[in-house]
């Protein structure tokens, strides 16, 4: 063992062969301060002397020696400079191991992974729990509304607005403009949660892909589509069910877990998606409208001068900035672009929702194809059947995209959601 020790400190010794002397950068005699020094030894190699048997560790005068390269020897030091915050750099290396076997650098390196992959996921979380608080908030404040645009739809009325406000206040009271609205936050958190995210995602891939600065108005229209798309087959039997409840005969099959029940029962698994393909053929393009309209207003606004100035006085302040003054287009233009987006989005797609809502309240024996239902829908009433209840959906649609987008914005930056 002396030997070995001997022979490792002659390589470090100064010129003259005069015993090592700490100095420099050793400053305490007593061990050698970690700094790195690696010599990978072959079998006919100078130092063959120093190799140490499978998985032992041999110590050197403040030198590690650690074998299991089967080749020879692993000689390591690390160099540390310690600072006011502990050690600040780590020259920690890896050498190659040509027999597979796992060494510290790789288990860091894994680790390391490990945590970028669970740091994904959280931020996953977090940007779903973002759409899914917008939709909460948003829809439980225009409620009212979205019961009134129901009953145009599905029961069509033909009754003035305000003639219909007091024939459900008059039956149900107060509480019956919220009829259905806990089925509804089940059906739209997750629906906005599953559409915010992919849109953003859907987006910033085909951002990458284009390796532009910024996505064109084309990617934004595909994204906001594809997103649609997606949240519209995850989440359609919930709104199929609410729908169901909301209807004429819906108190009486028992609430959320009884009219799932019934229907299962009654017309089988798949009733559940009744209206899925006009509702794709809606969803994709309202998708497109109404997150290719913000992304593109948004976009507009920060390129003028205006623009340019907030991005500049928020980068300057910070973290000084509460969560609404972080907001890049700031709390009423936030909440404007929203309205106008959803206003567009709902225009240009209504007679789809219109038709959906109709196949989705149709029995399997009389069940029609979606264009026949359209068909029947302008016999009976003519064009502007198609867009029956028109009116209250945009007065609902109006303040729910704006609160809709205004909370996301909000919550992405309270929670600190990140870029995927």
């Amino acid at each position: 063992m002396h030997d070995r020790d001997f022979g490792f400190r002659s390589l470090i010794k100064t010129e003259g062969a005069i015993p090592f002397v700490p100095g420099g950068l050793f400053l305490d005699d007593a061990v050698l301060p970690p700094c790195f020094v690696a010599a990978v030894c072959g079998k006919g190699g100078p130092f063959k002397d120093l190799a140490v048997s499978r998985r032992r560790r041999g110590n050197y005068g403040g030198v590690s020696a650690r074998g299991g390269f089967g080749n020879g020897v692993f000689l390591s030091v690390s160099l540390s400079v310690k600072g006011n915050d502990g050690y600040a750099l780590d020259s920690a290396k890896l050498l190659g191991n040509s027999n597979g076997e796992k060494v510290e650098g790789v288990e860091v390196e894994e680790k390391e992974k490990g945590k970028v992959t669970g740091s994904g996921a959280l931020n996953t979380t977090k940007h779903l729990w973002s759409g899914a608080v917008a939709a909460m908030v948003s829809r439980t404040v225009v409620a009212p509304l979205e019961r009134l645009k129901l009953e145009y739809v599905v029961c069509g009325e033909r009754k003035n607005l305000f003639d219909l406000i007091k024939t459900i206040s008059a039956a149900q009271g107060l509480k019956g403009f919220w009829k259905g609205n806990f089925v509804n936050i089940l059906r739209t958190a997750p629906f906005k949660a599953i559409n915010f995210y992919a849109y953003d995602t859907y987006r910033n891939k085909l951002l990458k892909l284009s390796g532009n600065e910024e996505a064109t108005n084309f990617e934004r229209f595909v994204a906001g589509a594809a997103a649609g798309i997606t949240a519209t087959l995850l989440c359609l039997p919930m709104d199929t069910i609410r729908t169901k409840m909301v209807a004429p005969g819906g108190e009486a099959l028992g609430g959320i877990i009884g009219t799932f029940r019934h229907m299962i029962q009654t017309e089988g698994f798949f009733s559940l998606y009744k209206g899925l393909m006009p509702a794709i053929v809606a969803m994709a393009p309202s998708g497109a409208v109404f997150y290719g309209v913000y992304d593109i207003l948004k976009s507009a606004y920060l390129h003028t001068p205006e623009g340019r100035k907030r991005l500049e006085y928020m980068k300057q302040e910070g973290q000084e900035l509460n969560a609404m003054e972080q907001l890049e287009l700031g709390p009423s233009r936030t909440l404007l672009y929203g309205a106008i987006a959803g206003a567009c989005s709902e225009a240009a797609t209504y007679p789809f929702e219109v038709v959906r809502r109709q196949l989705q309240m149709q029995l399997r024996s009389t069940r029609l194809s979606p264009l026949a239902t359209c068909v029947k829908i302008v016999e009976q009433g003519g064009v502007p059947a198609l867009y029956a209840g028109l009116i209250p959906s945009l007065l609902q649609v109006l303040p729910s995209a704006a609160i809709s987008y205004l909370v996301y914005e909000f919550m992405k930056i309270v929670l600190k959601v990140e870029s995927t």
